[in-house]
């Protein structure tokens, strides 16, 4: 069993991403799923889906979100994922626009489901995170962030 004691960023940080998308190549990002009631609580214990035991125990000014990044060093990351997603809606303006923000999601390898017109992001993180990925579509006018669910 593994102790983890502070939150290092959220997956969706551009400083971490790259890092996370490195060791997703490598199939060394592993998930702890956590409910939404136990993300209130700064001391529980958990398995990854890799199988990992892991006891947390944060500092009290600590929560854990969805994407919370808990380890990540050179051989592997653990990452929290909520049971309930939260997505970002994404409607482009034209086809054009369609590809290139899919070609974004998919080259940051965030989860994605469709509705007709639109674009769903399952967020790790904050909306900025996504918006700042995104500014060159938005500030354009290429695309429109609906909002999330």
């Amino acid at each position: 069993m593994i102790t983890l004691t502070r939150i290092l960023g959220t997956a969706s940080e551009p400083s971490l991403a790259d890092a996370l998308h490195k060791l997703e190549h490598q199939d060394r990002v592993e998930v702890l799923v956590v409910d939404p009631e136990d993300a209130l609580r700064r001391r529980l214990r958990g398995r990854t889906d890799k199988g990992t035991d892991i006891a947390i125990a944060l500092e009290r000014n600590s929560q854990l979100v969805d994407g919370a990044v808990l380890l990540l060093d050179n051989s592997r990351a653990i990452v929290v994922r909520m049971t309930h997603d939260r997505w970002l809606r994404i409607a482009p303006r034209d086809a054009d626009a369609a590809l290139e923000v899919g070609y974004c999601a998919g080259n940051n390898h965030w989860r994605v489901k469709f509705e007709p017109g639109a674009l769903l992001i399952a967020m790790q993180g904050p909306v900025e995170d996504y918006a700042s990925r995104l500014d060159h579509l938005l500030s354009a006018g290429r695309i429109e962030m609906v909002g999330d669910d």
